[in-house]
Formats: C-alpha cells, structure tokens, sequence
C-alpha cells in the first residue's frame, strides 16, 4: 500500500462540503484518541483502551451514507465507529473517564460502548462478536424497517467459525448486512498473513457474497464502495463484503508500543495518514487552507474544554473513585 501515488490532482472530491466535515470528523477522532492516551497514561482512563488513530477514513467514510434507520456494530476499537456516527464526544470520553455522565453511566468503558439513539448497538470486546450481533440486527431490519445492519470487524476475525456461519446465513436470506473487514495488517501482535491463508475477501465470494479489497487510508475511495454495498443491501439482494487495507499508528492496547512491527513500516504507513491525505486534496480541489487550519484549531480547543469537563464530571453515585482499579 505504501508504494500508491498519492499526489493530489484536482477534481476527485465531488462534494467539497461534504468533505470539509468529513475532515472535521476525522479530526475530531484523532484529537479524541489522543486524549483518551494521555489521560490513560496519567491514570484517569480505567480498564484498558483500543485506539481508532490511522483508521479514521473507514468510520467516517461508511457512515456518511449510513440513514437513521440502519444499524452498526462495532469493534472493541470503536470510538472512532462511534464519534462518526455522531455519538456526543462530550459523553464518550465522560465514558472513558468512568464517570456518571457518560453515555453509558460510566460503566461501560471503552471496550462495550453502545448508544442505540446514535443507530450504534454495540462495541464488542469478542474478536468478530459484532459480526454475531449486526447478522441479527439484520434480520430485524429485513422484516421491520429495511435498514441496513454494518459490522465492522478485523482481519484477526476472519479465522473465527462463526463469521462464516453468519456470512452463509445473511446470503442464504438475503439479509441486509454490510461486512466491513478494516484489515490493519496486524491480529494483536501478529502480521496477518502469519495465521491466515489465501485472500481475506476469498471467504465471503465462495459464498457469492460480492466482495471487494480498497484503500481503506482514502475516505473518498471508501465512500464509493459503502455506497454500492449499501445499495446491494437497499435492494433486497443480500449481503456484501469490504476489505479495506489501513494500518493503525498505535499499538494494539494500553501502553503497547508496537516493538513488533518491522523498522520502517509505521514511518511508511504515516506518509499515508488518511487526514494529511484528505486535506492535501481538499486543498488541490480548491478549499482555502486557512478554513482548514481554523477546523483544526477549534478542534483542538473543544478537546481541551471536554478535558476538564471530563476530569470535573462526578463518578457513578454508587461508586467512589477509590473503587476504580486499573
């Protein structure tokens, strides 16, 4: 992947609006996971944390498609899944923090966050769990409202049984399930290619799922194939299958530091940032960068308030701080 042109030209975003929100979304989930890390490291984040940064184009590029009636599930590395759904970030990282405002009264962490009026029914801390619980999600949506369910997954998932199970299922019934495979080339600590054999999008086409491998680091390239795996599902014509390469620029948890990973490789995947990506070509495509540093710099200034905001947020009423253990 690191060896893609990725020099802008211009004309590729057709609606440069769109994408300047996009970018603040982006943004916002970077300077989010930041902050998660740096509170984490200074003791105010409990439990373990699962970071989003170097994904953000696959979030934010599947649900700006997404309607109010469709539903996602999300990994145990979901704030990212869940800010671009337009969860409040305010009462997220209230969540993280453990304190009584958060969006699920501080007791769900950051491996089990749901907000079922932000169409998110779960982050699942089991390896492809929400692939299990989006299948159902699915099959009520086909007899109720005919939204569409998404999972998002990793490619550590794809060696559980079950996914298969629950791909065979959704395409015998046509069910309207949108696979999302974010394959950031590591299961933990592991390369991929070390514990799975043949093509991850392989899986779902013997199954004739239709299936697709993109540039999980271009939100503009991510777009076009949500929408068509949207409008396969919208049409009653089942399930399909997005394999979209990006990498993660952090370890797998907590104070990981990645030691794992070849000399090289993070510095390599870093020129491909899907932020630095989407401004160079927002600005090719003719929006003022100083619009983009303004987005920027009000970004960083909310996350400051939410930080202080968080740290003074008061702790679930039946709970003292003392009863918090890491």
């Amino acid at each position: 992947m690191s060896q893609l042109s990725d020099k802008p030209t211009t004309g590729v975003l057709d609606d440069l609006e769109l994408y300047t929100r996009i970018y603040r979304q982006m943004l916002l989930i970077r300077g989010f996971e930041d902050l998660v890390q740096s509170l984490f490291l200074k003791g105010e984040v409990y439990g373990t944390t699962h970071l989003y940064s170097g994904q953000e184009a696959i979030a934010t590029g599947v649900a700006s498609l997404l309607e109010e009636r469709d539903r996602v599930a999300a990994t145990y590395r979901g704030h990212g899944h869940a800010l671009a759904l337009g969860v409040d970030p305010q009462k997220l990282l209230d969540e993280m923090l453990g304190r009584e405002t958060g969006i699920n009264g501080g007791r769900a962490g950051s491996m089990n966050v749901n907000s079922l009026d932000d169409r998110l029914i779960g982050s699942f801390g089991i390896v492809g769990g929400s692939i299990a619980a989006a299948t159902g999600a699915a099959l009520a949506l086909k007899r109720t409202t005919g939204g569409v369910a998404v999972a998002y997954f990793g490619d550590g998932a794809m060696n559980q049984g079950y996914v298969f199970e629950c791909l065979n299922f959704c395409q015998v019934l046509k069910l309207p399930l949108v696979f999302v495979c974010e394959n950031n080339g590591y299961g933990e600590y592991t390369p991929f290619e070390s514990v799975t054999a043949g093509e991850i999008r392989a899986r779902a086409e013997v199954m004739n799922v239709p299936a697709e491998t993109i540039d999980g680091m271009k939100v503009w390239t991510v777009r076009p194939a949500a929408a068509r795996a949207l409008a396969h599902a919208r049409e009653g014509n089942g399930p399909s299958f997005i394999e979209a390469l990006t990498y993660r620029f952090v370890g797998h948890s907590r104070s990981d530091p990645g030691a794992y990973r070849p000399e090289g490789e993070l510095d390599d995947w870093r020129m491909r940032d899907p932020i630095v990506l989407l401004r160079a070509q927002l600005e090719a495509d003719g929006v003022d960068a100083r619009r983009l540093e303004e987005i920027e710099r009000a970004m960083n200034e909310e996350l400051e308030r939410m930080r202080e905001r968080g740290v003074a947020a008061p702790f679930p009423s039946s709970l003292s701080s003392g009863e918090f253990k890491q």
